[in-house]
Protein backbone atom coordinates (compact mmCIF):
# COMPACT_ATOMS: atom_id res chain seq x y z
CA UNK A 1 0.00 0.00 0.00
CA UNK A 2 2.78 2.43 0.85
CA UNK A 3 4.61 1.71 -2.41
CA UNK A 4 1.49 2.23 -4.53
CA UNK A 5 0.72 5.52 -2.81
CA UNK A 6 4.32 6.69 -3.23
CA UNK A 7 4.29 5.89 -6.96
CA UNK A 8 0.97 7.69 -7.47
CA UNK A 9 2.10 10.77 -5.54
CA UNK A 10 5.37 10.96 -7.49
CA UNK A 11 3.56 10.71 -10.83
CA UNK A 12 1.00 13.34 -9.82
CA UNK A 13 3.72 15.69 -8.62
CA UNK A 14 5.63 15.29 -11.88
CA UNK A 15 2.54 15.96 -13.99
CA UNK A 16 1.70 18.96 -11.86
CA UNK A 17 5.16 20.42 -12.25
CA UNK A 18 5.59 19.66 -15.92
CA UNK A 19 3.21 19.38 -18.82
CA UNK A 20 -0.46 18.81 -17.93
CA UNK A 21 -0.75 20.60 -14.61
CA UNK A 22 0.81 23.89 -15.67
CA UNK A 23 1.19 25.04 -12.09
CA UNK A 24 4.93 25.65 -12.49
CA UNK A 25 6.06 25.38 -16.09
CA UNK A 26 3.03 26.96 -17.79
CA UNK A 27 2.91 29.69 -15.17
CA UNK A 28 5.32 31.65 -17.39
CA UNK A 29 2.49 32.24 -19.84
CA UNK A 30 -0.64 31.70 -17.77
CA UNK A 31 0.26 34.31 -15.18
CA UNK A 32 0.24 36.97 -17.89
CA UNK A 33 -3.34 36.22 -18.92
CA UNK A 34 -4.92 35.11 -15.65
CA UNK A 35 -3.48 37.40 -12.99
CA UNK A 36 -2.36 40.50 -14.90
CA UNK A 37 -4.98 43.20 -15.33
CA UNK A 38 -5.53 44.53 -17.89
CA UNK A 39 -4.40 41.84 -20.34
CA UNK A 40 -2.40 43.63 -22.99
CA UNK A 41 -1.49 42.54 -26.49
CA UNK A 42 2.10 42.15 -25.37
CA UNK A 43 1.01 39.63 -22.72
CA UNK A 44 -0.98 37.70 -25.30
CA UNK A 45 1.91 37.63 -27.80
CA UNK A 46 4.25 36.32 -25.08
CA UNK A 47 1.81 33.57 -24.07
CA UNK A 48 1.15 32.61 -27.70
CA UNK A 49 4.88 32.37 -28.42
CA UNK A 50 5.32 30.06 -25.43
CA UNK A 51 2.41 27.84 -26.49
CA UNK A 52 3.71 27.62 -30.07
CA UNK A 53 7.05 26.32 -28.77
CA UNK A 54 5.30 23.85 -26.45
CA UNK A 55 3.09 22.58 -29.28
CA UNK A 56 6.20 21.42 -31.16
CA UNK A 57 7.57 19.09 -28.49
CA UNK A 58 8.79 15.71 -29.79
CA UNK A 59 6.26 12.92 -30.06
CA UNK A 60 8.36 10.71 -27.80
CA UNK A 61 7.82 13.19 -24.96
CA UNK A 62 4.06 12.99 -25.42
CA UNK A 63 4.19 9.19 -25.38
CA UNK A 64 6.21 9.35 -22.16
CA UNK A 65 3.58 11.57 -20.54
CA UNK A 66 0.76 9.29 -21.67
CA UNK A 67 2.55 6.29 -20.15
CA UNK A 68 2.93 8.16 -16.86
CA UNK A 69 -0.77 9.00 -16.79
CA UNK A 70 -1.63 5.36 -17.53
CA UNK A 71 0.63 4.06 -14.75
CA UNK A 72 -0.82 6.58 -12.29
CA UNK A 73 -4.39 5.61 -13.18
CA UNK A 74 -3.67 1.88 -12.82
CA UNK A 75 -1.93 2.43 -9.48
CA UNK A 76 -4.76 4.40 -7.90
CA UNK A 77 -7.44 2.04 -9.27
CA UNK A 78 -5.52 -0.95 -7.93
CA UNK A 79 -5.66 0.41 -4.40
CA UNK A 80 -9.47 0.13 -4.39
CA UNK A 81 -9.21 -3.67 -4.33
CA UNK A 82 -8.53 -3.56 -0.58
CA UNK A 83 -12.06 -2.19 0.02
CA UNK A 84 -10.93 -0.33 3.12
CA UNK A 85 -12.77 2.76 4.25
CA UNK A 86 -9.69 4.95 3.87
CA UNK A 87 -9.07 3.72 0.33
CA UNK A 88 -12.66 4.27 -0.75
CA UNK A 89 -12.83 7.78 0.67
CA UNK A 90 -9.39 9.23 -0.11
CA UNK A 91 -8.55 7.20 -3.21
CA UNK A 92 -12.09 7.60 -4.53
CA UNK A 93 -11.74 11.37 -4.38
CA UNK A 94 -8.29 11.15 -5.94
CA UNK A 95 -9.64 9.06 -8.82
CA UNK A 96 -12.39 11.62 -9.46
CA UNK A 97 -9.94 14.56 -9.54
CA UNK A 98 -7.35 12.64 -11.57
CA UNK A 99 -10.03 11.62 -14.07
CA UNK A 100 -11.29 15.21 -14.26
CA UNK A 101 -7.79 16.37 -15.15
CA UNK A 102 -7.54 13.80 -17.94
CA UNK A 103 -10.94 14.71 -19.38
CA UNK A 104 -10.27 18.46 -19.31
CA UNK A 105 -6.84 18.01 -20.84
CA UNK A 106 -8.01 15.77 -23.67
CA UNK A 107 -11.18 17.69 -24.51
CA UNK A 108 -10.03 21.28 -23.99
CA UNK A 109 -6.26 21.67 -23.70
CA UNK A 110 -5.10 19.44 -26.56
CA UNK A 111 -7.48 20.95 -29.17
CA UNK A 112 -6.31 24.43 -28.15
CA UNK A 113 -2.65 23.43 -28.51
CA UNK A 114 -3.30 22.24 -32.05
CA UNK A 115 -4.06 25.84 -33.07
CA UNK A 116 -0.51 26.84 -32.12
CA UNK A 117 1.12 24.15 -34.24
CA UNK A 118 1.85 26.67 -36.99
CA UNK A 119 4.48 29.29 -36.41
CA UNK A 120 3.35 32.57 -34.89
CA UNK A 121 3.55 35.27 -37.58
CA UNK A 122 6.26 37.89 -37.17
CA UNK A 123 5.08 40.72 -34.98
CA UNK A 124 6.11 43.52 -32.70
CA UNK A 125 5.15 43.56 -29.00
CA UNK A 126 2.82 46.49 -29.64
CA UNK A 127 1.03 44.89 -32.60
CA UNK A 128 -2.67 44.06 -32.31
CA UNK A 129 -3.25 40.48 -31.23
CA UNK A 130 -5.67 38.43 -33.43
CA UNK A 131 -9.13 38.11 -31.87
CA UNK A 132 -9.47 34.42 -32.70
CA UNK A 133 -6.24 33.54 -30.92
CA UNK A 134 -7.13 35.79 -28.00
CA UNK A 135 -10.01 33.55 -26.97
CA UNK A 136 -7.88 30.45 -27.41
CA UNK A 137 -5.07 31.80 -25.21
CA UNK A 138 -7.46 32.82 -22.42
CA UNK A 139 -9.31 29.49 -22.53
CA UNK A 140 -6.05 27.57 -22.48
CA UNK A 141 -4.86 29.41 -19.38
CA UNK A 142 -8.18 28.75 -17.62
CA UNK A 143 -8.07 25.04 -18.45
CA UNK A 144 -4.50 24.83 -17.18
CA UNK A 145 -5.68 26.33 -13.91
CA UNK A 146 -8.46 23.73 -13.62
CA UNK A 147 -5.95 20.92 -14.15
CA UNK A 148 -3.50 22.33 -11.63
CA UNK A 149 -6.19 22.76 -8.95
CA UNK A 150 -7.45 19.20 -9.52
CA UNK A 151 -3.96 17.69 -9.24
CA UNK A 152 -3.25 19.76 -6.14
CA UNK A 153 -6.44 18.31 -4.65
CA UNK A 154 -5.14 14.81 -5.40
CA UNK A 155 -1.96 15.52 -3.44
CA UNK A 156 -3.99 16.98 -0.57
CA UNK A 157 -6.18 13.86 -0.37
CA UNK A 158 -3.17 11.56 -0.38
CA UNK A 159 -1.53 13.60 2.38
CA UNK A 160 -4.74 13.43 4.43
CA UNK A 161 -4.86 9.68 3.93
CA UNK A 162 -1.26 9.32 5.15
CA UNK A 163 -1.92 11.23 8.37
CA UNK A 164 -5.20 9.36 8.95
CA UNK A 165 -3.49 5.97 8.63
CA UNK A 166 -0.65 7.14 10.85
CA UNK A 167 -3.12 8.17 13.55
CA UNK A 168 -4.83 4.76 13.31
CA UNK A 169 -1.50 2.98 13.67
CA UNK A 170 -0.67 5.03 16.76
CA UNK A 171 -4.02 4.12 18.30
CA UNK A 172 -3.50 0.42 17.56
CA UNK A 173 -0.11 0.52 19.28
CA UNK A 174 -1.54 1.63 22.60
CA UNK A 175 -2.64 -0.98 25.18
CA UNK A 176 -5.99 -0.59 26.81
CA UNK A 177 -7.32 -2.56 29.83
CA UNK A 178 -11.05 -3.14 29.85
CA UNK A 179 -12.64 -3.56 33.27
CA UNK A 180 -16.05 -5.18 33.59
CA UNK A 181 -18.03 -3.10 36.06
CA UNK A 182 -20.35 -6.01 36.96
CA UNK A 183 -17.47 -8.36 37.66
CA UNK A 184 -15.72 -5.69 39.64
CA UNK A 185 -18.81 -5.09 41.80
CA UNK A 186 -19.40 -8.82 42.42
CA UNK A 187 -15.97 -9.36 43.97
CA UNK A 188 -16.16 -10.06 47.75
CA UNK A 189 -14.92 -7.19 49.78
CA UNK A 190 -13.05 -7.64 53.03
CA UNK A 191 -15.21 -6.55 55.98
CA UNK A 192 -13.77 -4.71 58.93
CA UNK A 193 -13.15 -6.83 62.01
CA UNK A 194 -15.84 -6.55 64.64
CA UNK A 195 -14.80 -4.82 67.81
CA UNK A 196 -15.08 -7.27 70.75
CA UNK A 197 -17.52 -6.26 73.44
CA UNK A 198 -16.03 -5.47 76.82
CA UNK A 199 -17.52 -7.46 79.73
CA UNK A 200 -18.56 -5.34 82.67
CA UNK A 201 -17.93 -6.71 86.21
CA UNK A 202 -21.03 -8.03 88.02
CA UNK A 203 -21.36 -7.18 91.68
CA UNK A 204 -22.69 -9.97 93.95
CA UNK A 205 -26.09 -9.23 95.54
CA UNK A 206 -26.07 -8.05 99.16
CA UNK A 207 -28.78 -8.35 101.79
CA UNK A 208 -29.67 -5.31 103.81
CA UNK A 209 -31.23 -5.69 107.26
CA UNK A 210 -33.92 -3.37 108.51
CA UNK A 211 -33.90 -2.47 112.23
Amino acid sequence: MGLRAAVFVCITSFLLAQHPGALFTHWIADSLTLWKSPVTDQHLWTAASYYSILAKVPTAWLHFLRSLVLVGAITILWSLNDLRAGNIMFDGGSIFLFGTTIVVYLNSVMPSFSQFGAAIPPHLPADLFPKLLRTTVLDLASNHLICSVALTGVLALQAARYFAEKADDDDDGEDYVLVDSEAESSKPTASRAKTPEKELPVKPPTLETVN
